[in-house]
């Protein structure tokens, strides 16, 4: 009965060393729920991304004022009806 004994407890130290220790055990299993964690955050901040290119998106195909300031900011173009004015600086010297 002692050998039993003896036995089992020296079964439990092995299998208990294997899960702990091992590469797939416990040390695993705590990395991947941290790259969970990590993908989570990665997520939220691309839907966050993709929920202000959605709005943009909707933005440019209803109204002309989105396509027009669109158009300014990003190629420089200038309407029909308006002036451009190039403000040229100068040397603090001169």
């Amino acid at each position: 009965m002692r050998w039993l004994l003896v036995s089992l407890g020296i079964l439990t130290f092995v299998l208990q060393t294997q899960l702990w220790l091992a590469d797939d055990g416990y040390r695993k299993t705590r990395k991947l729920r941290a790259a969970v964690v990590e993908q989570q955050g990665l997520n939220e901040s691309l839907r966050e991304r993709n929920a202000a290119l959605d709005a943009e998106v909707i933005n440019l195909k209803q109204g002309l004022e989105a396509a027009e300031e669109r158009a300014r900011t990003d190629l420089g173009l200038i309407g029909e009806r308006e002036t451009f004015y190039q403000v040229v600086q100068t040397e603090a010297g001169r």
